[in-house]
């Protein structure tokens, strides 16, 4: 039986580009995922706005599609009860023009009775964030209810500071939930569970011991679909300002008074405000060849599909420690991998291997925590070597776990903001990243299926790799 602490209350979901990509690929089959699980208010309305005119059933039989696609399937859930509380509102949403969807609020306030809460989420670009904010201001749907901005939140120090300025004329702070996925990754949040509930690792994560860190996001895929978004951002405000200083945030804080929530993104925040400032010889760039044949891409294009930095934590702890990290398209693997490579023993061990102890964050799924050990080869000689032993995560426990977007919806329907980003630690991550933004570099191409830009193997040095080496 599901906590009644867990269950909001009755519910108006406003989709913001509801027919787009984003919106298809996460956002509602997140939001299915939650109706399976039981976690979706007794009674909710989920109305999608674009500018197209859609009606209610054509709106309806996509989200069947899509949950057929991406899953989960429509046959494994409530799906019938789930489509009767879809709507769409076409027309657009502007201050000088709502379109339908004020009508369709109405509609759903009326049908659910009382005082429904309201939630805006914004699954449409970055330049789409403060013109919706507006309209929702001049329209009055801000009182009282919530807004879930995806990332990135701005494109620049310049824009961020300009859409924050925006967003708070319109909402309190509270009411503001800026998403970032990786941090409701069930493996994300056993990153600092691990450090700080276990004495093997509590005293040793400092620069004492730990010789470097590597945050790894690989991917095998292509611009593919995407090519439009991607263009407008490509890969340092796709994922370095977004999803790599975030977990470089999780390993790099400093012990929080309690695993509360607020605690927790405090020391977050706190650390990100230590982050040296990136410049040109910390950051290699590249471009997947072929990247300008996609359909919409200039055949001039500089995007970056590829990015690698060297970043620097500047307090006592993390001195002296490098922070790689390294994300991209079309390279030869995929994984979401947080490796913690621990310093040598001292003295070796005659013939002892160079490889060290490494402890992994495996991000993706359900996540894995893999753990490399120097030990004794069997047979009758004294023969040293590697191996690695994995904890695989999501299993061994009776309660399943919750991919990262439906429980960060979950979070936003019951008021949990512990795991959404602060505008304290977004401004400095602006900082960090501003100089590589105003000039950014130019991208080295790379072949499809390798492991980028060989001038990231130098930007690693003397240390190596661990993915791919």
């Amino acid at each position: 039986m599901t906590d009644a602490r867990l269950i909001p209350q009755s519910t108006i979901f406003i989709l913001y580009g509801g027919t787009g990509d984003l919106a298809h690929r996460l956002v509602l089959p997140a939001f299915y995922r939650l109706a399976i699980a039981g976690l979706l208010p007794e009674d909710w309305r989920l109305v999608a706005n674009g500018r197209g005119d859609v009606s209610h059933e054509n709106f309806q039989e996509d989200v069947r599609k899509t949950l057929e696609e991406f899953g989960p399937k429509p046959s494994e859930g409530p799906w019938e009860e789930v489509r009767s509380r879809l709507r769409f509102a076409g027309g657009g949403f502007e201050s000088a023009n709502p379109g339908t969807l004020l009508d369709l609020v109405n509609e759903a306030r009326q049908e659910l009775g009382g005082q429904p809460q309201l939630i805006h989420y914004m699954a449409v670009p970055p330049s789409a964030f403060g013109p919706l904010t507006e309209a929702i201001d001049t329209h009055g749907l801000a009182e009282g209810s919530r807004v879930v901005y995806e990332k990135p939140f701005g494109t620049s120090m310049e824009t961020f500071v300009e859409l924050d300025r925006i967003v708070h004329e319109t909402f309190e702070e509270s009411q503001v939930y800026r998403i970032d996925h990786f941090l409701g990754k069930e493996a994300t949040q056993n990153i600092h569970v691990l450090r700080f509930a276990n004495g093997l690792f509590v005293e040793s994560w400092d620069n004492s011991h730990i010789g470097c860190v590597q945050i790894d996001v690989p991917e095998t895929l292509d611009v593919a679909m995407r090519a439009a978004f991607y263009e407008s951002t490509g890969a340092i405000l796709d994922m370095l300002v977004t999803h790599l200083f975030q977990l470089a945030g999780e390993v790099a804080m400093e012990p929080p008074h309690c695993l509360d929530p607020e605690c927790l993104a405090e020391a977050r925040e706190n650390v990100i405000g230590c982050f040296r400032p990136l410049t040109h010889s910390d950051v290699v760039v590249g471009q997947y060849e072929g990247y300008t044949d996609v359909e919409g891409i200039p055949d001039d294009s500089r995007t970056e599909t590829y990015v690698a930095a060297r970043m620097w934590v500047d307090n006592d702890r993390w001195a002296g420690v490098p922070f790689l990290l390294r994300t991209g398209k079309c390279l030869a693997e995929s994984h979401q991998r947080v490796s913690v490579l621990f310093k040598h023993a001292v003295p070796l061990l005659p013939g002892q291997p160079q490889g060290g102890n490494v402890l992994g964050f495996e991000l993706s799924g359900d996540g894995e925590i893999a753990l490399t050990l120097v030990v004794k080869e069997p047979g009758v000689e004294m023969t040293l070597g590697e191996t690695a032993i994995s904890l695989p995560l999501g299993k061994g426990f009776h309660t399943p776990s919750l991919p990262a977007y439906s429980r960060l919806l979950h979070d936003v329907l019951i008021g949990d903001r512990s795991l959404f980003t602060r505008p304290d630690g977004l401004e400095h991550v602006w900082k960090v990243a501003d100089g590589i933004l105003q000039h950014r570099p130019v991208p080295i191409p790379y072949a499809k299926g390798s492991w980028g830009p060989p001038a990231a193997t130098e930007l690693a040095a003397p240390n190596v790799w661990h993915l791919g080496e």
